[in-house]
C-alpha cells in the first residue's frame, strides 16, 4: 500500500515522504506486534539504523556541499563557457556538459542547473522541451556510472556490492551509449540557431567576487571527488568523507566572509545551505529504507528473490525488469530490496549483477518523467506533460536503455 500511494504521490497530492515514513514505522510496528521474541524487532532495528544512518548523513553532506556552491554562483563558472547558438551543437553540448556533472555532483541538482541555463540559450518553448528531454536522460545516464554520480549507485557502494573503481569502469561505457543514442536522435530533430536572451532574473542581493564564486566551486567539487579516495585509503564509510569535505567547507567560507557584514554572511553561510537542502527527500530515504529493512529482517526479502529465481531464473531478465520497474516505482525502494534480497554471499561484490543493477536503476526511469528525481524536477520546472514526454522521450530513453544494456553484456563477455 505505500508503495502505491508512493507511485501515486502526483494524483493524490501527498508528498510521497509522509507515504515512505508512516510505511516505515507500520512495517516495523507490526513486526514487533506479531514477533514471537518481543526484544528481537528492537535490536534489529538498532543494527539497521548504522547503515541508514550513513546514506542518509552522506546524502545531507553533499545536498550542502551542492547549495553552497550554487549560493556562491558557483556554476557560473561551466554556464557561462556556453557561446554557441547552434541547435544541433548545443544538443552535444549540454548533453556532455549534464553527463560528466551529474557524475560529480547529483542528477538532480544538475537538472536544476541544466535547465535553468536552457530558459537563457533556448527561448523557444518546443525545443526547449527536447533539450530538456535529453537533459533528464544525460543527467540519469551520467549519474549511473558514478559512485556519488545516484542516490541508487551510492546506496550499493556504501553497502559494499560495489567499489568505486570498478563501477567507473564497468558502467561508464554502457552508460555513454545510453545517453548517446536519444543524443543522435534529438540531434536530427532539431534545426537552425537559437536566439540567445538576456539574462532576466533578478540580481542577487549580495553578489560574490570571481575569486570567492572560484574558490568555493573547486573546493565543493574537489571535497566531492576526495570521497571515493577516502573510503579508499581509510576503509572508513562514504559519509565520513563527505562530512570532512563540509567542515573544511566551512571553515573556508567562514574566512572568506570573516570581515563581511552579518546579513550578507549569513545569506552565504553553511548555516543557510542546511536549511535550503531538501530535507523532505531525506526523510523520504529514511522512510523507504525503515520499509525495506523491515521487509529484510522478517525474511520477506529472501522468499522474493527465491521465487523469482524460481519464476523468471535469468540474473540478466531480473535485472532489466528491475530497471524498467524503477519507471513506476522508485528506484531507491527497488534497489535497497535487491540487496535484501541477494546477499554478498551469493554475488559478492564486483559481481556483474550488482554493477548491472547499478546500470539498469541509474538509467530506466528516464523512460517516463515521473521515473526519476531528474525527471521530476524538469516537470515541476518546465511544466512537462505526462503523455507528451512518454511521446516524445519516453521511446528515445528506452532505446538507449536497452542499447547501454547491450553494450554492458557485450562487453562484459569480451572483458572475461
Amino acid at each position: 500500500m505505500g508503495y502505491a500511494a508512493i507511485a501515486l504521490e502526483h494524483p493524490l497530492k501527498i508528498n510521497k515522504a509522509a507515504t515512505a515514513l508512516i510505511t516505515g514505522v507500520l512495517c516495523w510496528t507490526i513486526f514487533a506486534l506479531y514477533a514471537n521474541d518481543k526484544q528481537a524487532p528492537a535490536h534489529l532495528l538498532t543494527e539497521n539504523l548504522g547503515e541508514v544512518a550513513g546514506i542518509l548523513f552522506f546524502l545531507m553532506g553533499a545536498m550542502t556541499i551542492v547549495e553552497l556552491i550554487d549560493a556562491h554562483d558557483g556554476f557560473e563558472i561551466i554556464t557561462t563557457r556556453i557561446n554557441t547558438t547552434s541547435k544541433r551543437k548545443l544538443v552535444w553540448i549540454i548533453g556532455f556538459i549534464t553527463f560528466f556533472l551529474s557524475a560529480v555532483l547529483d542528477n538532480l541538482t544538475t537538472t536544476i542547473v541544466l535547465i535553468s541555463l536552457l530558459r537563457i540559450i533556448i527561448p523557444e518553448k518546443k525545443d526547449r522541451l527536447l533539450f530538456a528531454g535529453l537533459v533528464i536522460i544525460s543527467a540519469n545516464a551520467g549519474g549511473a556510472w558514478s559512485p556519488i554520480g545516484d542516490v541508487t549507485t551510492t546506496m550499493l557502494w556504501i553497502g559494499g556490492q560495489i567499489t568505486a573503481g570498478s563501477i567507473i569502469v564497468q558502467t561508464i561505457l554502457p552508460s555513454l551509449v545510453c545517453f548517446l543514442v536519444p543524443a543522435f536522435i534529438i540531434s536530427r530533430q532539431v534545426k537552425g540557431n537559437a536566439e540567445r536572451i538576456e539574462e532576466t532574473a533578478e540580481k542577487k542581493e549580495f553578489s560574490n567576487t570571481q575569486r570567492e564564486r572560484n574558490t568555493v566551486f573547486w573546493v565543493g567539487v574537489g571535497s566531492l571527488l576526495f570521497v571515493p579516495v577516502f573510503k579508499t585509503v581509510t576503509h572508513l564509510p562514504p559519509y565520513m568523507g563527505v562530512l570532512l569535505g563540509l567542515g573544511v567547507m566551512w571553515v573556508i567560507t567562514e574566512m572568506i566572509h570573516s570581515e563581511k557584514d552579518e546579513a550578507e554572511r549569513g545569506q552565504l553561510s553553511v548555516n543557510h545551505a542546511l536549511r535550503k537542502i531538501d530535507t523532505p527527500s531525506i526523510l523520504f530515504f529514511l522512510g523507504i529504507l525503515l520499509s525495506i529493512a523491515a521487509l529484510q529482517a522478517t525474511g520477506v526479502l529472501s522468499d522474493l528473490a527465491i521465487a523469482m529465481n524460481n519464476s523468471i531464473g535469468n540474473i540478466k531478465i531480473i535485472t532489466l525488469s528491475i530497471g524498467l520497474m524503477s519507471a513506476v516505482v522508485d528506484n531507491v525502494p527497488l534497489v535497497a530490496a535487491a540487496q535484501g534480497m541477494y546477499g554478498l554471499e551469493q554475488y559478492p561484490t564486483g559481481h556483474f549483477f550488482w554493477e548491472f543493477l547499478a546500470y539498469c536503476a541509474g538509467t530506466g526511469g528516464s523512460c517516463l518523467i515521473i521515473g526519476s528525481a531528474a525527471g521530476v524536477a524538469a516537470m515541476g520546472l518546465e511544466k512537462i506533460e505526462f503523455f507528451w514526454y512518454m511521446k516524445k522521450i519516453g521511446w528515445l530513453a528506452l532505446i538507449g536503455y536497452l542499447a547501454g544494456a547491450g553494450a554492458f553484456i557485450l562487453q562484459h563477455y569480451l572483458m572475461k
